[in-house]
């Protein structure tokens, strides 16, 4: 009976630290994982939680993209991104739509900014100009393998 018990504790436990999902970013404090800035910009932050449970944070997409290019990507469980027009909330970078405008700066130089949806994409880039492109765009324009 001791041991059905153990047994279960440690397949809970288990279970439990190996939770696949997206962390609150501490905006000021946490630093991107790729270039070690401070996380302040709520409209522009990254992160990806791996299968395993791992989160790590970007201060910006770009650097999330930049990270990818460096790990076995089929280890990440999520991708997310902050919404642009929902600062601080983050979404699902696979089901998102990124626009690439030179009148949007993003923290790292590539204004890069991700949307919802691809209406509110096409809303923004009408009034900035700009390049729109999907997740697998995104990462084939960033080299990611």
């Amino acid at each position: 009976m001791i041991q059905k018990f153990i047994f279960a504790t440690l397949a809970f436990l288990i279970l439990v630290s190996c939770n696949v999902s997206p962390k609150p970013i501490d905006y000021g404090s946490d630093g991107c994982h790729f270039c070690s800035m401070t996380i302040v910009d709520r409209q522009h932050a990254a992160e990806i939680v791996t299968k395993k449970g791992k989160v790590f944070k970007f201060d910006a997409v770009e650097c999330m993209m930049n990270h990818l290019k460096d790990i076995d990507v089929s280890t990440v469980g999520l991708f997310m991104v902050n919404d642009y027009r929902a600062p601080g909330e983050l979404i699902d970078a696979q089901d998102a739509t990124f626009l690439i405008s030179k009148a949007i700066p993003s923290p790292m130089g590539e204004y890069l900014s991700a949307f919802r949806s691809r209406n509110e994409a096409e809303q923004v880039e009408a009034e900035n100009q700009g390049d729109l492109y999907t997740w697998d765009g995104l990462l084939t324009r960033f080299e990611v393998q």
